[in-house]
């Protein structure tokens, strides 16, 4: 299945996906750091940062397999379906969850 039949289509996505792809990075620190207590946050950040470079350090060699054992659309599609489960996943983790600034000022607010 061809997503873009032409060079300069290929190209746009590809960079749409460049810009896009690590947008969420920032936001899920953020969000981290602010759930988890001081004396945790070393630790997060450091296994938060530790699983991204992992994923980021295999994701070549498979993407790289899965290209030459099937098409070459798999690597994209599987890179898509990936990323989209991981926000989704983390989404319904963290959709209740407030930092404590925000728990605190709806208390006050009651």
């Amino acid at each position: 299945m061809m997503f873009a039949p032409v060079a300069w289509l290929a190209v746009v996505l590809w960079l749409l996906r460049a810009f896009l792809g690590q947008m969420d990075v920032p936001t899920s620190q953020s969000y981290t750091m602010a759930v988890v207590g001081a004396e945790e946050r070393t630790v997060m950040a450091s296994a938060t940062t530790v699983s991204r470079s992992t994923g980021a350090a295999v994701g070549p060699t498979v993407a790289t397999a899965l290209w030459s054992t099937t098409s070459a659309s798999v690597p994209f599609i599987a890179g898509a379906l990936v990323k989209i489960t991981y926000d989704l996943t983390l989404w319904s983790l963290f959709r209740r969850v407030k930092p404590p600034e925000e728990a605190m000022l709806e208390r006050r607010i009651r």
